[in-house]
C-alpha cells in the first residue's frame, strides 16, 4: 500500500512536470511571436538554424530528458494502473512490471541518447 502511495505521488509529479515542460515547449516554439523568444535565428522554430541553435543548449538538453523521463512514468504507469484493473494473478502483476520496466528504461536511454547525440551534433556545426 505504501509503495502504490510512493508511486503515485511520483505519477501525479510527473503530470506536473509533463504540464510545465510541454507548456515551456508551446511557449517557446508556437507562441514566438507573441512571446519575442524561441528562435534565435528568427524565421520559423522549424528552420534548420533555430534548430541547431536550440540543440546547442544545455538547458534544452536537460528539458527534452526531464520531459521524456516524466512522459515515460507518467504514461507506463498509467498503463499498469490500466492492466491491473484487467488482471487478477500476482504473477501476470509481476510480469506486467518487469516488461513496463524495461520497456521504460529502453525508451528513456534510446531517447537520452538521441538527445545528447543531437547536442553533439549541434556543437560540432
Amino acid at each position: 500500500m505504501i509503495r502504490d502511495q510512493g508511486l503515485w505521488f511520483w505519477h501525479v509529479a510527473a503530470g506536473i512536470a509533463i504540464l510545465i515542460l510541454a507548456g515551456m515547449h508551446m511557449g517557446i516554439m508556437h507562441l514566438d511571436a507573441t512571446l519575442g523568444i524561441g528562435n534565435p535565428a528568427g524565421g520559423h522554430p522549424i528552420d534548420w538554424a533555430n534548430v541547431v541553435a536550440r540543440g546547442k543548449s544545455a538547458a534544452f538538453l536537460l528539458s527534452y530528458v526531464l520531459l521524456l523521463g516524466a512522459a515515460l512514468f507518467h504514461g507506463l504507469y498509467g498503463l499498469r494502473n490500466m492492466l491491473y484493473e484487467v488482471v487478477s494473478g500476482s504473477g501476470l502483476r509481476a510480469a506486467i512490471n518487469v516488461v513496463l520496466v524495461l520497456t521504460g528504461l529502453v525508451f528513456f536511454v534510446v531517447g537520452t541518447w538521441a538527445a545528447v547525440t543531437g547536442r553533439a551534433m549541434a556543437l560540432a556545426s
